[in-house]
C-alpha cells in the first residue's frame, strides 16, 4: 500500500512524525491510503489505540483525513504543503504578474514615519507591562471603523491579517469544526484552516461576494464560522455590495452561534464602499480585520481588528502568552502614516482600477471572459489551467495557477496588474487569448 516507505515508531508522536516525514520527502503522496489501524499496529507491535492516537493527531493537524470504514489517507493538500508551493519558476526575461504584490511605486516612503516613531520611542519607550496597543493607533483605527459603519467594539493589533484570522478562529473553534470559506479564495486562508485541524466548506463567489444560497448550505452542513472578504477579494476582485450584505445577514440571522470573520485587506486601495455584515441584528461572535500590507507595505506586518468584546479579549489574552505584542515602533510608524495622509486612497484605487479595467476590457475584446471588480487582481477562467500557465510562460508571462486558490471551483489563472503599464495591457491580453482560447460564458459565479 505504501510502496517502499515504512512507517516507524513505538509511541503515537513517533508514528505521526514518521508519517509527516514521509509526506515531506515525497514518499507518501497526496491522496495515498494509509494502513488500517490494526494492520499498522500489528506491524509496529503496538496497541491499536496508539496508532489511533497518531492518526487522530495527524487529522487534527490537517495532514491526513479519515472516512470511517474507508480508512485514512494523506490529504489531497496536506497542511504542511503550502499553496504557495504551487507556483511558476520565473526565468529571466519573463514578466511576473503572479505575485499578488502591490506596486512599489504606489507605496509611501517609510523613512519619515520610522524616524518619527524612533524619535517618539526615545521620549517614551515601550516596556514590559505597557498596553499592547498604542492608544493613538487604537483611536485612529476606531475612527476609521466608525466612518465605515463597522459596529462598535474594542480594537486589537496583530502581525498581519492571517495572524488575526488564525487567532480569531482559535479563540472560538476546536479541531474538527467546519469553516465556510470562499472558493476561489485566498490561498493562505485555505492553508490555515486544515493546519488548525478545521474543515473547509467551499462557498461559491460571484462579483458581489459569497453566494447566500451556498452560505446557507454550508451552515446546514454544520459550519461553525464564515469567512468573507469585504473588497478586493483574492483572487477574483469581488466586493460585497449593500444588497448582498443584506442577503447574507438574513442567512446568518438564525445562526447567532456562528463566528463571522470579515477581511478588509483592501482598505486604502479600493474606492468601493465597505458593506460590513456585522451588526445586522445577530448576536454572534464577529471580527473585522484590516491590514496595512496592500496600501502601506507588506513588510509593516501590521493589522488592526475589532469585534465583540469576548472575541477581542480572547485574541489579546492568547497574544500575551505568545509574542506579547506587535512592535510599538511599527504601531507608531503606522499612526504617523495615517495622520500624515501618506497615501491618497482614491488615487491609489484609481491607479489599480485603470490597469485592471483596461485588462478586463482588452480580454473581452479578444473573446476572453475575465473578472476584476476591485483590487489589484484579475481572474480568468480557463478550460486547461496547467496548459494555459505553461503556454503563457513560453510567451513571456508568469501568471498564478488557479489551483493556489481553488477547492471545488473551476480552473482559472490570476493576473496581478501591479507590474503592468498601459503599454503592457495589450501584449498580456494577446498572450492570454492565445494561451486560453475563448472564455467560458459568465454563469454568475466563479465555479
Amino acid at each position: 500500500m505504501l510502496g517502499e516507505y515504512r512507517i516507524e515508531g513505538r509511541r503515537a508522536a513517533e508514528i505521526a512524525a514518521s508519517v509527516e516525514r514521509g509526506i515531506g520527502a515525497g514518499e507518501l503522496i497526496p491522496g495515498q491510503p494509509l494502513p488500517p489501524l490494526r494492520e499498522l499496529a500489528q506491524r509496529l507491535d503496538v496497541n491499536p489505540n496508539t496508532v489511533a492516537a497518531a492518526y487522530r493527531a495527524l487529522r487534527d493537524r490537517g495532514v491526513i483525513e479519515t472516512a470511517g470504514r474507508r480508512g485514512s489517507r494523506v490529504r489531497a493538500r496536506p497542511a504542511s504543503t503550502a499553496r504557495e508551493a504551487i507556483r511558476v519558476d520565473v526565468p529571466p526575461g519573463v514578466v511576473d504578474v503572479s505575485t499578488g504584490n502591490p506596486d512599489p511605486a504606489l507605496l509611501p516612503p517609510l523613512g519619515e514615519a520610522l524616524a518619527a516613531a524612533a524619535a517618539d520611542y526615545a521620549r517614551r519607550p515601550a516596556l514590559y507591562g505597557d498596553p499592547a496597543i498604542d492608544p493613538e493607533l487604537a483611536e485612529s483605527a476606531r475612527v476609521a471603523f466608525d466612518a465605515d459603519g463597522v459596529p462598535g467594539g474594542p480594537v486589537a493589533v496583530t502581525s498581519g491579517s492571517l495572524d488575526a484570522i488564525e487567532r480569531v478562529l482559535a479563540a472560538h473553534l476546536r479541531p474538527g469544526d467546519a469553516v465556510a470559506v470562499e472558493d476561489p479564495g485566498w490561498g493562505s486562508a485555505l492553508d490555515l484552516i486544515p493546519a488548525l485541524g478545521l474543515r473547509a466548506l467551499p462557498v461559491a463567489v460571484d462579483e458581489d461576494g459569497p453566494l447566500p444560497e451556498d452560505v446557507e448550505r454550508a451552515l446546514a452542513r454544520g459550519a461553525r464560522a464564515l469567512m468573507v472578504t469585504c473588497r478586493a477579494q483574492n483572487p477574483t476582485g469581488a466586493a460585497v455590495t449593500a444588497r448582498r450584505a443584506d442577503a447574507l445577514r438574513a442567512v446568518l440571522a438564525p445562526h447567532p452561534e456562528v463566528l463571522l470573520i470579515e477581511d478588509d485587506h483592501g482598505h486604502g486601495i479600493v474606492d468601493l464602499p465597505l458593506n460590513p455584515l456585522a451588526g445586522g441584528g445577530g448576536s454572534g461572535p464577529w471580527a473585522l480585520v484590516r491590514s496595512t500590507a496592500k496600501a502601506y507595505g507588506p513588510d509593516l506586518r501590521l493589522a488592526v481588528l475589532t469585534g465583540d468584546s469576548v472575541t477581542v479579549d480572547r485574541v489579546r489574552g492568547r497574544q500575551r502568552l505568545g509574542p506579547g505584542w506587535v512592535s510599538h515602533l511599527l504601531q507608531r510608524a503606522v499612526v504617523h502614516l495615517w495622520r500624515a495622509g501618506a497615501i491618497d486612497p482614491r488615487a491609489v484605487a484609481a491607479a489599480y482600477g485603470a490597469r485592471r479595467d483596461a485588462l478586463v476590457r482588452a480580454l473581452g475584446e479578444r473573446g476572453i471572459t475575465a473578472y476584476g471588480r476591485s483590487g489589484m487582481n484579475v481572474w480568468v477562467p480557463v478550460p486547461d489551467e496547467t496548459g494555459a500557465v505553461a503556454r503563457l510562460l513560453q510567451a513571456g508571462w508568469a501568471v498564478a495557477p488557479g489551483a493556489r486558490f481553488r477547492m471545488a471551483s473551476q480552473p482559472g489563472v490570476r493576473v496581478t496588474v501591479s507590474p503592468l503599464s498601459a503599454d503592457g495591457i495589450g501584449p498580456v491580453a494577446d498572450a492570454l487569448a492565445s494561451a486560453t482560447g475563448p472564455g467560458r460564458a459568465f454563469s454568475g459565479r466563479y465555479d
